[in-house]
């Protein structure tokens, strides 16, 4: 088995950018560039990008996944809801692997696992129709026995295991969510699916996830972006002072 691996959400790289270029996404100098920013992730390490294409197109368009498709140079994970219009553009761009995870308009990020027990026919059909195109299927669930135990019968090859509510909980509550996702691992791991996990995960609090048997992938994105905005801040000023021809901190303590 390979080594745990990391994969990069850059959605809300495209979320920055929306907030000021939404409605003008074709112009020269829209930014963040979603493109330098899988380039980075990939010089730094990363073994794949992840990015979600939302029914409501909030933040990830369409045009970003086929330019994003041609970019990436690892792997592209794409997150999608189990609706018939997003799983036709998937089937079409032919990620390396597409997670199902659920979507409501009204939450602000994914809440929660897929239900695939309530939706067993519909998954199922939909993982079948990906994995007919060569996309290898995910399921993104909270880590109880009976949605692991559907997620194998409707044939997904992988479970991204929910890790929000460990990350949300404190003390003894989040020691017994840790149990579920160790367990949730073990069991999926036993039926055959790759063991993968993802949401709410930070440096601070991914040391005990790493007991998760058989973890193969995080999927990791606003941590990742918000530590982004603070330790990259200092090089975006400088390199402004320097095109404004004055000299940075580090210039004028060296003078």
């Amino acid at each position: 088995m390979k080594g745990l691996e990391l994969g990069v959400n850059i959605d809300h790289v495209a979320t920055l950018r929306q907030a000021r270029y939404a409605q003008m996404p074709g112009a020269h100098h829209v930014e963040p560039s979603l493109l330098e920013a899988v380039r980075a992730c990939e010089a730094a390490g990363a073994a794949g990008i992840t990015i979600h294409l939302r029914e409501d197109r909030r933040h990830i368009q369409d045009a970003d996944l086929w330019a994003i498709r041609a970019a990436v140079r690892t792997r592209l994970n794409l997150e999608i809801g189990n609706t018939e219009e997003i799983v036709a553009i998937a089937c079409a761009a032919r990620p390396d692997s597409v997670c199902l995870v659920p979507e409501s308009r009204q939450e602000i990020t994914t809440e929660g696992g897929l239900d695939v027990v309530a939706h067993e026919a519909a998954i199922a059909a939909s993982t079948a129709r990906l994995q007919g195109a060569g996309i290898r299927v995910s399921l993104f669930i909270d880590p109880d026995a009976a949605q692991v135990a559907a997620s194998a019968r409707v044939g997904a090859d992988m479970v991204e295991l929910h890790t929000g509510a460990y990350a949300n909980e404190e003390g003894e509550a989040r020691e017994a969510e840790l149990r579920r996702l160790v367990a949730a691992g073990a069991q999926a791991a036993e039926l055959g699916m790759q063991v993968n996990a993802g949401h709410g995960i930070t440096t601070g609090n991914l040391p005990p996830l790493l007991a998760i048997p058989h973890l193969q992938e995080l999927n990791i994105g606003h941590h990742i972006v918000s530590r982004a905005m603070v330790l990259g801040l200092q090089g975006a000023v400088a390199e402004m002072l320097g095109a404004m021809g004055l000299p940075g901190v580090a210039d004028s303590a060296g003078s």
